[in-house]
């Protein structure tokens, strides 16, 4: 008979997304909730900064802030949530920490953080084993 430990952990494998979010922290995201209103549901788009990423597995959330006519709002979703559709990263931010919790206190344009470009894929040195192989 499995232990109590075992039990726990098959039930959260089976609860958790098949295919991970990708977006990091500092980033501007786009997070599409399932709503249910009466018999009907719809997606509600909520936008806004990642301030934060906490926990593990199932237990697993995020948190984003945006500014709503001059009052900070935060938002914390769970990453496994079925109710989450779909996160959409409209902007990747440039941060050098874990938690952005020093947002709270800026105002303003002190909000804004520095865009982060994306790699590009560097070119193989000439003479590397990368070139000698597709030479071939």
């Amino acid at each position: 008979m499995p232990s109590k430990f075992e039990l726990i952990q098959a039930v959260e494998q089976s609860s958790l997304r098949k295919e991970p979010l990708h977006f990091e922290i500092g980033d501007t995201v786009d997070v599409h909730t399932r709503i249910l209103e009466g018999n009907k549901e719809r997606i509600q788009v909520f936008s806004g900064v990642v301030i934060a990423r906490r926990g593990g597995g199932v237990r697993e959330t995020f948190t984003v802030r945006r500014i709503v006519q001059g009052e900070g709002v935060e938002r914390t979703f769970p990453v496994h949530s079925p109710k989450v559709a779909k996160v959409v990263v409209k902007r990747h931010g440039r941060v050098r920490r874990a938690k952005l919790f020093y947002l709270r206190d800026r105002v303003g344009k002190a909000v804004r953080l520095k865009e982060r470009r994306p790699k590009k894929p560097q070119a193989p040195q000439p003479g590397s084993a990368e070139t000698a192989a597709a030479a071939e």
